[in-house]
């Protein structure tokens, strides 16, 4: 498989077709990166479908000595927050969070042999985190986004977010410390952690 700068170069050369990988290979991401933003699935498709199509119309301004990715979901971000501006509403919700090692608080699906009470239990546990989520400052909601549900490296996100590799991780692990705290007790309710 062709990494990303190889397949902009054969665009660039006139290969088009070449494009149509780089957009399967990041638009499942993409949405689910704009969808946390702008919380309207509808909204999040056109706006990854526009910052598509900006890259294509701009490759020639793109920079190689930075990744392809950084380059798009920048694309991205702006339109989603110019389109958040235009609507007057939050910058991100999440529906996960992660643990101080940066590792998901990954909720165990149901398991049918576990029954409608362990399956309450993980949608209230479900309902909790978000709520948690939500309440947490935007800049550390953009952060889980990217690392989580997106599945961008550290790096990656201090490349996205132009800060340094440091902050990320601290901002990412006082999100995780917040979260845990904020569920420790429902946890213990519940059978987790506690």
């Amino acid at each position: 498989m062709l990494d990303d700068a190889e397949l902009v170069r054969q665009v660039l050369a006139g290969e088009e077709d070449a494009f149509a990988d780089l957009v399967r290979r990041w638009e499942p991401k993409l949405r689910a990166y704009v969808g946390q933003i702008v919380k309207l699935p509808e909204e999040a498709r056109d706006l990854v479908q526009e910052a598509f199509l900006r890259a294509w119309s701009n490759l020639d301004q793109y920079n190689p000595s930075f990744r392809f990715s950084t380059w798009l979901f920048r694309i991205a971000h702006n339109l989603a927050i110019d389109h958040l501006r235009r609507r007057r509403q939050p910058l991100v919700s999440l529906e996960a969070g992660e643990d101080e090692e940066g590792s998901a608080l990954v909720l165990d699906p149901a398991d049918p042999r576990r029954g409608p009470l362990a399956d309450l239990a993980n949608r209230e546990l479900a309902d909790a985190l978000k709520r948690e989520i939500d309440r947490l400052p935007p800049a550390y909601r953009e952060l889980v986004t990217l690392r989580h549900f997106v599945g961008l490296a550290y790096n990656e996100i201090a490349e996205l977010k132009e800060l340094p590799l440091g902050t990320v991780k601290n901002k990412l692990f006082r999100a995780h410390s917040v979260l845990r705290e904020a569920l420790r007790s429902y946890l213990g309710q519940v059978g987790g952690i506690g």
